[in-house]
């Protein structure tokens, strides 16, 4: 009994009962306190995988696949990414109203949210391309200059020099990029959806498609002005050739005829 109750006045019983006591109250907080964010997260994302996938079941489904997985009435979607659902469901392509030689843009039928919840689920499915940041496409830092030259040299043969859009083989079509939002462009230039190839970090870097968006936000907004007098659409050189043969080549058939008439009463004179 004498050696037990010197042990416990050792100096160092305090200490240790102390630290016993502090391990104790962390063990239990920690089975009561309330997630930590990271859980919280997530949490968050199970459950939006969760609602993405029953979107997907009703309108998705039918011609993707119930995983996926694509069938003959559409493509596999594993490996999309993210950034692949939000430009196609944001622009209204799809879900798709028919098939055709291509999908236009139409009204949106999802909301932000219930896009999103898509997104997750489907990048979930396999690793993508995925939904940039306003710091990616926004036009703070971009060079326009720069962004006109890419453009030209990657784009313009589809879409017009400024981004009006052409005609395709097949009934396929470049759409007009005036009016689509920075972050769609971004996006297509990242998943290069139907006809269109995709330009990745790798041959397009961020900065580069930052730039594209900058150049087309100035030759497309609303306060610009055609430095060369009426623009005729932007079309390029079929629309200006077309304005020349009927309105040049219709002032030389009138002046001609006025120079005939003109010609046939002098000479009754």
């Amino acid at each position: 009994m004498k050696k037990l109750s010197t042990r416990r006045r050792h100096p160092l019983a305090a200490v240790v009962v102390l630290l016993l006591a502090l391990a104790a109250a962390g063990g239990v907080f920690s089975l009561l306190a309330p997630a930590s964010k990271a859980q919280a997260d997530e949490s968050a994302q199970s459950l939006s995988i969760d609602e993405g996938k029953k979107l997907f079941a009703v309108g998705c489904a039918s011609c993707h696949g119930t995983g996926g997985q694509g069938s003959s009435d559409g493509p596999s979607l594993v490996g999309v990414g993210a950034a692949a659902v939000d430009f196609q469901v944001g622009t209204g392509r799809m879900p798709a109203q028919q098939p055709g030689a291509q999908i236009p843009a139409k009204k949106v039928i999802y909301s932000q949210a219930e896009i999103d919840q898509l997104a997750a689920y489907i990048a979930s499915l396999g690793a993508g391309p995925v939904i940039p940041t306003k710091n990616e496409y926004g036009p703070e830092g971009s060079d326009i200059a720069k962004g006109g030259e890419l453009f030209r040299t990657n784009c313009a043969q589809c879409h017009n020099f400024t981004g009006k859009g052409g005609a395709l083989t097949h009934g396929k079509f470049a759409p007009s990029l005036e009016g689509v939002a920075p972050k769609h462009i971004y996006e297509a230039m990242q998943t290069g959806p139907q006809n269109m190839p995709s330009f990745p970090d790798t041959t397009l870097s961020s900065k580069n498609k930052k730039d594209i968006i900058a150049y087309l936000n100035a030759v497309n907004g609303d306060n610009t002005e055609s430095p060369g007098g009426l623009e005729l659409g932007g079309l390029g050189p079929v629309s200006e050739g077309l304005f020349a043969w009927i309105f040049g080549l219709g002032a030389l058939i009138a002046v001609a005829v006025w120079v005939a008439a003109r010609t046939a009463k002098a000479k009754k004179s």
